[in-house]
């Protein structure tokens, strides 16, 4: 592949077209010579008046035609009388309008930028400004040109824009200083540059192989990558060869920076079982306030509710229904005692048993709230109970500080206003996620935890549905059986076979669940194609995009999520004369398609039709992209009943979701679900896998693929592998610090 050639311009900025002031990225026009050239990129404290050299490509804007993508750049300070007054008026410098500027700079003419950096004591001299505005102007505008030298330095070693500003917000005026001194600080949570280019640095710098910093950061890098498989920490000796084989030195030399990082407690280590586990602070922090939250729940319960059977037969009564023994036992244990786990597969009545759980409560004036840990989760909760219901994050009231990581508003000092909590989907709450819905719990206030055991795990590191069963402290209700209803249907009937180890019934063709033989991965698409865009919707009525679903155990291969939702997108949304499109990370995104959110972002806007609106959109919410503005550098994306405004530089975001794989799909329902089945990763075939898949359909669901790969993933009863300490920490007997 050829290189692609980095040119460079010098001029002046004359308008800032867009700024986003979370990530820096800007669209601003350029006056090069007497050409005005429209340059994109992440240009953090950019204004108009200042002078840049900037280093990028040429690009060609669909609507706009020739961008110039800066990569690099380098700040000058304005030095004409007419340069200064542009940018001290444009409101670059907190403190500084267009008054003040102007008599700014009629006192000191092409020297006001000088004295500001050198001399702001003569600040004063000007009206208006008294000594401690002084003060202030010159500290932000040493604050704003500070990171010049940061990013130059930075940018000799290929570090971008975008990231040279994460190392800003950590390390402040020092961050040059700092990273020759140490390249490995740019590892460090919240910048988060990737140990081998840190190294890379290091290398040139002529830093030892077993530099004591070097095997600080490879062992706080193993650690930080193994959190993104969901283990919160890892035995001892797991990670001293690990982190050997990373940095290429001997166990013994790791070993023994591993003992002088735990005795500086810079990393954390438990014994579980006679065997050393080792954390990252964070962590420990999260699973151990958890573990101590919840044995503070079993020493102060809520309140008992009197006369419990006589209220369930009341319901049952009001309702002409009769529970079953199980949800009876889980109605008793919930109303009863502070705390419940209630757990079980597809039809065995969770829904039904925590309806009433909840109109008991309601009629005693408790007030309950409700939440689940995505917004489609939150919107089914919401339909089955009849409740709203809220995600976490909104519950919680999220927030974000200066880091741009999320914060919340209820906590320990605001605590949330209610009597009784429902957490649904619990299987998908991550240990660090759990650890702030627990800060903000009322002492005394019931705790009803809902899920399935038998799920995928979380995304985020930690299992906290599976340690919570596993240390038998608190009441668990498992309801297992069936109701007759529920198993007219073979989605819910080969859900159960499959977790019981069972094949499901493939063959039987009188149901809502379909399996069609094929061995070839393009016949397999092909049929997949055809499904989605017509066979489905001409015999079922579906409408595509929000009622089918498909649904791969991974990412990559002829079946995987990258080339389904390439095919069913140029089968569903293909390009036309009336729809825009842009190309994000080799990702074409058009209006009308499909999308999802790939992480979490706490900054975007949303509203609704009501003229509500607020900020947040989570990892897997989905919606439509209904406008790509190229002119204002936006995209309005709708998820249910919000209209989500995203900037251009943040498209980045999305994905296309034709299809998704089965862990984005947690906590969703679909009408339809296409599962191919084709050989894959052995990582990615196991029984917890389908039968997550499997869950997922609300009517329909149908098998395309290979019976011996149905078969592999039945059989292989793996459980995702996690190393957390929740239940160890839980089964001792005294109460954490909290």
């Amino acid at each position: 592949m050829q290189e692609k050639q980095l040119l460079e311009m010098t001029g002046s900025v004359e308008e800032i077209v867009f700024s986003n002031e979370n990530n820096g990225y800007k669209i601003l026009e350029l006056k090069a010579g007497e050409e005005l050239v429209t340059v994109v990129g992440t240009l953090p404290w950019v204004s108009c008046g200042e002078e840049l050299r900037v280093i990028g490509t040429w690009i060609h804007h669909p609507s706009f035609g020739q961008q110039f993508k800066a990569e690099a750049f380098e700040r000058f300070k304005p030095t004409t009388v007419d340069a200064i007054l542009k940018y001290l008026s444009s409101g670059a410098i907190k403190g500084v309008g267009v008054a003040t500027a102007t008599r700014l700079v009629e006192t000191f003419g092409e020297n006001t930028l000088e004295i500001l950096e050198n001399e702001p004591e003569r600040l004063c001299a000007v009206k208006g400004i008294t000594k401690a505005k002084a003060t202030k102007i010159a500290q932000e505008f040493q604050r704003i040109y500070g990171i010049r030298e940061v990013m130059l330095y930075l940018s000799r070693f290929g570090i971008t824009p975008e990231e040279a500003l994460r190392v800003w917000k950590q390390y402040g005026p020092s961050a040059a200083e700092l990273i020759q001194t140490d390249p490995f600080l740019l590892c460090a949570d919240g910048v988060d540059i990737d140990f081998g280019r840190a190294d890379l640095i290091a290398e040139s710098a002529s830093v030892e192989q077993d530099d004591f910093s070097r095997l600080r950061a490879g062992l706080h890098y193993v650690l930080r990558h193994n959190t993104n498989n969901g283990h919160t920490c890892l035995p001892a000796d797991k990670l001293i060869p690990a982190a050997a084989r990373l940095l290429g030195v001997e166990p013994e030399r790791v070993a023994s920076a591993l003992q002088e990082l735990k005795e500086e407690h810079v990393l954390i280590p438990q014994l579980f079982q006679e065997r050393e586990y080792i954390y990252l602070p964070r962590y420990y922090q999260s699973e151990a306030y958890c573990a101590g939250r919840l044995l503070m729940l079993l020493r102060y319960p809520a309140q008992s509710i009197r006369g419990i059977d006589g209220h369930i037969s009341a319901v049952e009564e009001r309702l002409g229904i009769e529970y079953a023994e199980g949800q009876k036992m889980a109605m008793r244990e919930a109303l009863s005692k502070g705390m419940l786990i209630l757990t079980g597969g597809p039809g065995t009545g969770k829904t039904t048993a925590l309806n009433a759980i909840i109109s008991i409560l309601e009629q005693q004036g408790e007030k309950v709230l409700l939440a689940a840990p995505t917004g489609r989760a939150a919107k089914r909760m919401s339909e089955v109970t009849g409740k709203e219901a809220k995600t976490i994050h909104r519950l919680l009231q999220v927030e974000w500080n200066d880091r741009d990581t999320p914060t919340f508003a209820r906590n320990e000092k605001n605590l949330l206003d209610c009597d009784s909590l429902v957490l649904d989907e619990l299987s998908m709450v991550d240990v660090q996620l759990f650890e702030n819905v627990l800060r903000a719990l009322p002492l005394g206030c019931r705790l009803i935890l809902v899920g399935d055991c038998d799920q995928l795990p979380s995304v985020g590191a930690g299992n906290v549905l599976g340690d919570l069963i596993r240390c038998e402290k608190f009441p668990v209700v498992q309801l297992q059986e069936v109701f007759r209803q529920s198993m007219n249907s073979l989605i819910v009937r080969n859900a159960h076979r499959v977790v019981a180890g069972e094949m499901p019934e493939l063959f039987d063709r009188t149901g809502d669940f379909f399996f069609m033989p094929m061995r070839q991965g393009t016949q397999i698409s092909e049929t997949i194609v055809g499904l989605y865009t017509q066979r489905l919707p001409k015999t079922y009525g579906y409408e595509p995009t929000t009622d089918i679903q498909v649904l791969c155990p991974g990412k990559r291969g002829e079946v995987g999520t990258v080339e389904m939702n390439r095919r069913l997108q140029q089968a569903v949304n293909p390009p036309g004369p009336n729809k825009k499109e842009i190309t994000v990370n080799g990702i074409t995104l058009r209006t009308g398609d499909k999308v999802m959110q790939i992480r979490n972002d706490y900054n975007l806007t949303w509203m609704k039709s009501d003229g509500t609106g607020g900020e947040g959109v989570y990892n897997g919410d989905v919606g439509i992209l209904l406008e790509i503005d190229k002119r204002a550098a936006t995209l309005t994306v709708q998820m249910d009943d919000r209209y989500v405004l995203y900037p251009m530089d943040n498209a980045g975001e999305l994905d296309l979701a034709y299809a998704m794989t089965v862990h984005k799909s947690q906590g969703n329902e679909f009408q339809a679900v296409v599962i191919p089945m084709f050989s894959g990763p052995s990582q990615l075939s196991y029984r917890n896998l389908l039968y997550t898949a499997i869950t997922r359909a609300k009517s329909l669901l149908i098998l395309v693929g290979m019976e011996q790969v149905i078969s592999a993933m039945v059989n292989n009863n793996r459980k995702t592998l996690r190393y957390s300490g929740l239940s160890w920490f839980l089964s001792e007997e005294s109460v954490h610090e909290i």
